[in-house]
């Protein structure tokens, strides 16, 4: 099993949520966070005064999934995410050891 982390616009979430249960991903974890990367922030105006933003808002979305399906998953998220500018986000896979169903004890992918 693969946990994938994908840290994308607040505006994309929809459209990757939508796509996704399309696709058959039925669990997944939505958070909102705020950060910074190449995009280094942006410069806002305020009652006439500039000022910078260094952390954006984005939103982070976490699926665990088999490790057959994360190659589609991740293809999904790219396709809906992208916009082609600095700041459209980032995708990390990590390896998961075990789920567990707390409702029915179910473990391994019969969890997810």
């Amino acid at each position: 099993m693969k946990k994938i982390e994908a840290i994308i616009r607040p505006g994309k979430l929809d459209r990757v949520k939508d796509a996704l249960s399309i696709h058959g991903v039925n669990g997944l974890t939505v958070t909102q966070v705020i950060g910074c990367g190449k995009q280094k922030g942006n410069t806002q105006v305020y009652r006439g005064v500039e000022y910078t933003v260094h952390l954006i808002p984005k939103v982070k979305i976490e699926i665990v999934v088999m490790d057959s399906f994360v190659e589609e998953v991740i293809k999904v998220i790219s396709k809906e995410a992208r916009t082609g500018e600095i700041g459209d986000g980032k995708i990390f896979v990590s390896a998961v050891e075990d789920a567990y169903t707390i409702r029915t004890g179910a473990t391994g992918e019969q969890a997810l």
